[in-house]
């Protein structure tokens, strides 16, 4: 293909000739004299001199954007917490789709007599990257510089005969703070924590050396703090080889038996009763001397944005359509990225009329499922497909394709380094410690004064349900036939994507705690379809005559495909369309309610006549309406637990009262009045007690 353009651009030049002056100036004779201000380095910057065709042309150089993102800044440091050990080379992977979809793991015999319930204290420690307890929360950063180097391994094996793991977690995303061996090939692992907390251990990710083939090795990890999982439901681990990857060109697979999640003995504080619970797994390697990687789901790192980003710009036909700027920094100084994804137009009224779409990703850096929907999102619609090309000539944009860059680097779950959850805190004024809700929050602001921001969606990850589904925002004021306009969008995604979306998975109430959420705040703005897109980690739910598969990257990329198709029917011109979604909604929503009525034992509503079903809005109440909501509601996410660490745990110094300078005229006035009011006192007193009066002295005669 660039051998094609090449030719091309050779067998251009003569057309190219004729626009050489428009596009450079007017041409200088090259006699080989320039004035010698420009020789070598130009002492200006402002001239810029081109040689083309043997000619040279000048002119000036245009004005720095202050938005857009050049081709150099996109591609820039990591920055890291200054107390962050940094393993310098960075995990690359391949993408791989396997030729059939992976199977749920089935449950094996009972084996809970196998299981460890407490921690070994007599193990050996063969890894450790736990955080310093006496740093608790966030001072200053450091970049890793894209060094290529490998440091030392935490354990030196012994001897060729040392049949130890070495493991390793210190890159970008990974996440294994110690490692214990019980066991020959038995091994207790812990997670970190999110940084600067004491929560959220779900996300892991790390590497493992000298790994023997056709061994059991098995794997606890120790410190879980959901009392449910998907593991239980048949999900697997993920597991990478670098060495199938180069060879057979296979890339992240699904691995594991006598996978168990369970409750254990290990106390979370002392003198309470809660407890961690452990996931166990078994797994044997087929090669030798290889790298292996392990993983909760498949990666999705800060640098893997940064390259997909640069790929956007390279590429002369999506660069068109989509501009990247930066919105904010985060608290290390990572850049967040903003794109805007629109057919340019010249006319002013055309452009007016625009509406626009908003979404978002990765406030959960854990959740990288996401970014691989954002990914096929973003593929999509930049491409020259016809319908991406209505969309983008009806709509624009704004996308922020991740919003905790600071997270996804350190391997947290959740947070960001504030320690806070920044879906909790889209209400927060603390622009500092939480800028990039702070600063989603003031775009859509503006956005909203320019124009109508018509939908808002977020793209998250769940841990404890299957499928493919959104959570949405309805008011109970409004009448029960108005409040299904909110389920128009997530019917249409249902139809488009049956095989992954799930339509009875959605839930629209808005729980209390939920209301500092991202799509809670957007809708109480004016936004009428705000959204959480939830992927299940796992995959979806069987139906008839199916088994029940994992999701893989394919599937998730499809999702932002199918997104965007759900659009257009949304926002279909044709607005006989909607009218017939509706109805099938309200007999879908009805029927829901009356089973349920039937199951739990109350009393169906009776009418007139039996010809019809009861009608939505007269006969079925409000509590009727709720009871399908009843089931767990919301994400398993928790509220805002406070303010940022920095603000909890600095040293604020005392603020002491400045005295007031007052001018010299001020000063003198205060002085003349206080001489006066002295004066006038006196003469009160002086009136009051008047002084006595001594008698005449007598003149006495000298003789």
């Amino acid at each position: 293909m660039m051998q094609n353009e090449l030719e091309d651009g050779e067998n251009n030049n003569n057309k190219e000739n004729t626009n050489d002056e428009e596009i450079y100036g007017p041409a200088v004779e090259d006699n080989g004299w320039i004035p010698k201000l420009f020789e070598n380095n130009y002492r200006t910057t402002q001239l810029i001199f081109t040689k083309k065709n043997g000619r040279t042309f000048t002119c000036l150089r245009q004005p720095r954007d202050l938005y857009t993102s050049s081709k150099s800044d996109i591609h820039l440091n990591i920055w890291w917490p200054s107390e962050a050990q940094i393993y310098s080379r960075r995990p690359l992977h391949i993408l791989y789709t396997p030729p059939k979809p992976e199977l749920l793991h089935k449950k094996e015999k009972d084996f809970s007599d196998q299981l460890d319930k407490s921690a070994n204290v007599f193990g050996k420690v063969v890894y450790d990257n736990s955080p310093d307890p006496e740093i608790r929360y966030f001072v200053n950063s450091k970049t890793d510089q894209r060094t290529t180097s490998s440091p030392s391994p935490y354990y030196t094996l012994k001897d060729e005969s040392d049949n130890t793991l070495q493991f390793e977690s210190r890159f970008e995303s990974g996440n294994l703070m110690r490692a214990i061996k019980t066991g020959e090939y038995e091994y207790q692992l812990w997670l970190k924590f999110d940084l600067y907390t004491k929560k959220h251990t779900q996300w892991f990710y790390f590497q493992v050396k000298n790994a023997h083939p056709n061994k059991i090795y098995k794997f606890t990890i120790m410190n879980f703090l959901k009392s449910g999982s998907l593991y239980n439901e048949g999900m697997k681990p993920l597991l990478y080889s670098e060495r199938d990857a180069q060879e057979k060109k296979i890339g992240w697979i699904r691995a594991g038996t006598h996978i168990k999640y369970y409750k254990n003995d290990i106390k979370i504080e002392e003198n309470k009763e809660r407890t961690y619970y452990s996931l166990h797994w078994r797994c044997s390697f087929t090669n030798d001397n290889d790298t292996y990687y392990l993983a909760h789901s498949y990666p999705y790192t800060y640098s893997d944005l940064q390259e997909y980003l640069m790929f956007l710009s390279n590429d002369p036909q999506r660069r068109k359509c989509c501009k990247q700027r930066v919105l904010c920094q985060t608290l290390a100084g990572n850049q967040i990225y903003l794109l805007t994804i629109t057919t340019p137009t010249r006319c002013p009224k055309q452009a007016k009329i625009k509406r626009t779409i908003v979404i978002t990703a990765r406030i959960h850096p854990g959740e990288t499922i996401g970014s691989w929907m954002m990914k096929g999102l973003l593929d999509y619609l930049t491409s020259n497909e016809p319908d991406a090309k209505i969309l983008r000539e009806t709509f624009i944009f704004k996308i922020i394709p991740m919003l905790n860059p600071d997270g996804v680097i350190v391997g947290n779950y959740r947070c960001s380094l504030a320690g806070r959850d920044l879906n909790r805190n889209y209400k927060t004024v603390l622009k500092d410690s939480f800028p990039p809700v702070w600063s989603t929050k003031y775009l859509i602001k503006k956005l909203q004064e320019e124009r109508e921001v018509v939908l808002y969606c977020d793209l998250h990850g769940h841990s404890r349900k299957k499928n493919i589904f959104v959570y949405g925002c309805e008011n109970k004021q409004e009448k029960l036939s108005t409040r299904l306009n909110t389920r128009l969008f997530p019917y249409i995604l249902a139809k488009n994507a049956p095989d992954k979306f799930s339509f009875t998975n959605c839930r629209f109430r808005v729980q209390k705690n939920k209301e500092g959420t991202g799509r809670v705040v957007m809708w109480n703005t004016g936004i009428r379809y705000s959204y959480t897109l939830e992927a299940s980690f796992c995959g979806s739910s069987s139906s008839q005559g199916t088994e029940e598969y994992h999701y893989g990257v394919q599937d998730y990329e499809e999702m932002g495909y199918h997104f965007c198709d759900s659009l257009l029917d949304l926002f279909d011109p044709d607005k006989k369309k909607l009218p017939k979604i509706l109805d099938e909604i309200k007999k879908k929503v009805q029927s829901t309610i009356l089973r349920k009525m039937i199951t739990t034992g109350k009393s169906i509503p009776t009418i007139s006549t039996t010809e019809h079903p009861p009608s939505l809005d007269e006969v079925v109440g409000e509590q009727y309406f709720s009871d399908i909501e009843s089931e767990s509601c919301g994400s398993d996410s928790s509220a805002s637990d406070g303010l940022p660490m920095q603000l909890l745990h600095a040293s604020i110094p005392e603020i002491t009262k400045k005295k007031r300078l007052k001018s010299r005229k001020r000063e003198t006035n205060q002085e003349s009045n206080a001489r006066s009011t002295k004066m006038h006192l006196r003469h009160r007193q002086t009136l009051r007690n008047p002084p006595q009066q001594t008698p005449p002295r007598r003149k006495i005669a000298l003789k």
